[in-house]
């Protein structure tokens, strides 16, 4: 084993023109990691570098053995609440993740921790939204220092397989609705359609207005109607289409975009990420997450994942399926030198998380006047990007 070590080499990326350079090698480890997740992936994590990012903040440990990439990590430094390293994608990825080469896991973890106990000479290492079983969960188990494990959000997944064997799942009345949900779907003829690589960009405009018009009047996330996200996910969804990661898709009634939809692919796991539905579909009694539903549930069986994720949040009309909740984890890491600064930001995260339950268990209404707060918030960016045009189905 001590020879074995001699040959690993650890080095800190801080350029993301290097980070850029890593494609090749990068997509050849995500492979070789069964537990990635699209939110790992190469295209994913450039393009939000690119739109989110911050000069001097890159940090990605990479190991290699040999010269073969067998791990890396994907992370940056923030300065706020308290000197961070905290994964690549933010808050918009619902996983977050190191990669390790299954064949070379002992050897990559090792690196990783020799590595990462340099670039957090002065930082706690934060890793949020990991699943468990994730790459990361080995790396948390290993480390030599002070270590924390903490919960995060709740995901929602289901069997890779056909609607028609996920309705045999459910009780007789639940299957027997969805099934008529599903016929006056097919009733309207709706036709999907694969939006090819270069028509991406445009697609996803078009995707982000629906969306931006289905949740009018009822608190859309600010983030997406952002000029900086609408760019990361047109630049990440062509890269990854282009790389059999995500599916773009249409819905069409009457020649007319009605719908559309982005979901996110990796070794194992289908994931509907987004969509954007015009408000007339629920004049027309059109379930659209029945209908998506149905789609990523088609695509994740064809592709021989095993894995349907409805990603994160445990909404009303997820449960319908009766998927099986996972709890996503926030792992901390320091060295021993620092456990009294974890101690701290666990203390922090504590705190906020108990504050976020009070306000929604003590006033019953502060969800609706969030909403509405959202709904002022949204008539103002409406304005600036053109409600008028984006009232078009």
């Amino acid at each position: 084993m001590a020879g074995e070590r001699t040959v690993i080499s650890v080095r800190l990326c801080r350029d993301p023109r290097d980070f850029a350079g890593l494609r090749p090698e990068w997509e050849a480890l995500q492979r070789r990691c069964a537990t990635a997740t699209p939110f790992q992936s190469h295209a994913w994590l450039l393009s939000w570098w690119l739109s989110y990012g911050r000069g001097g903040r890159l940090r990605v440990v990479l190991v290699r053995r040999g010269g073969r990439l067998v791990a890396a990590a994907p992370l940056m430094l923030v300065h706020r609440p308290m000197p961070l390293l905290v994964p690549l994608g933010g808050q918009i990825s619902d996983f977050g993740d190191i990669l390790v080469d299954d064949e070379h896991a002992e050897i990559a973890i090792t690196g990783l921790e020799r590595g990462l106990h340099r670039a957090a000479r002065h930082a706690v290492i934060e890793l949020r939204e990991v699943r468990p079983g994730a790459a990361a969960q080995r790396l948390y188990e290993a480390w030599p220092g002070a270590r924390r494990r903490l919960t995060d959000s709740v995901c929602l997944e289901l069997p890779a397989v056909p609607v028609e064997e996920l309705v045999k799942r459910l009780p007789t009345v639940r299957a027997q609705r969805l099934q008529a949900e599903l016929r006056e779907i097919d009733a309207l003829k709706i036709e999907s359609y694969a939006v090819p690589e270069h028509e991406v960009p445009a697609a996803v405009d078009h995707l982000l207005r629906l969306h931006e018009l289905q949740w009018r009047g009822r608190g859309v996330a600010q983030e997406h109607l952002k000029p900086r996200f609408a760019e990361h996910l047109a630049r990440a969804t062509q890269r990854m289409v282009r790389a059999g990661e995500a599916a773009l898709t249409e819905f069409r009634l009457d020649g007319e975009v009605v719908a559309a939809h982005v979901a996110l692919q990796s070794g194992y796991l289908t994931g509907g990420y987004l969509h954007g539905a015009h408000p007339g579909l629920r004049e027309k009694k059109v379930d659209v997450a029945t209908m998506l539903l149905r789609h990523d549930a088609e695509l994740a069986a064809r592709t021989g994942r095993q894995v349907l994720s409805l990603l994160r949040g445990d909404e009303a009309y997820k449960s319908h399926w009766r998927p099986r909740a996972v709890i996503n984890q926030r792992l901390l890491l320091a060295r021993s030198g620092l456990e009294p600064a974890l101690r701290l930001r666990a203390a922090q995260v504590g705190r906020r998380a108990r504050a976020a339950g009070g306000v929604d268990t003590r006033f019953r209404g502060a969800r609706w006047w969030r909403a509405r707060l959202n709904d002022w918030r949204d008539a103002r960016a409406a304005d600036v990007r053109g409600g008028a045009d984006a009232a078009r189905p």
